[in-house]
């Protein structure tokens, strides 16, 4: 199973299994991982999922949609050209060790 990592604002970091399909935001949420809130579930509507992509991984990702784009400018953190929401993040086996810093703060 393909593993995440993410890492929090203080610099700890946590690794958890992601099945494939299943949404960063989703593992996040089920792994009991700070910072993510998905006040939504994923309903791409609250943007408290924001996460920054690790550069190596930011090629891997399809391109964000038009609302998700849209989303990204109601963050409360700053956006950033690695800026994603991580509901919008699907796993897969080739984004093994998908690396995110998670925006802070969420709200």
């Amino acid at each position: 199973m393909p593993t995440a990592i993410f890492i929090s604002p203080d610099g700890s970091s946590a690794e958890v299994d992601v099945p494939v399909g299943t949404s960063l935001m989703h593992a996040a949420t089920t792994h009991g991982i700070d910072g993510i809130v998905g006040d939504c579930g994923g309903a791409m509507s609250c943007a408290t999922c924001h996460v920054f992509v690790e550069e190596q991984f930011v090629a891997m990702l399809p391109e964000p949609a038009t609302s998700e784009t849209q989303m990204l400018d109601y963050t409360a953190a700053p956006r950033q050209p690695n800026s994603r929401l991580s509901c919008q993040l699907l796993m897969t086996d080739e984004l093994d060790g998908l690396t995110v810093r998670i925006a802070d703060p969420q709200l």
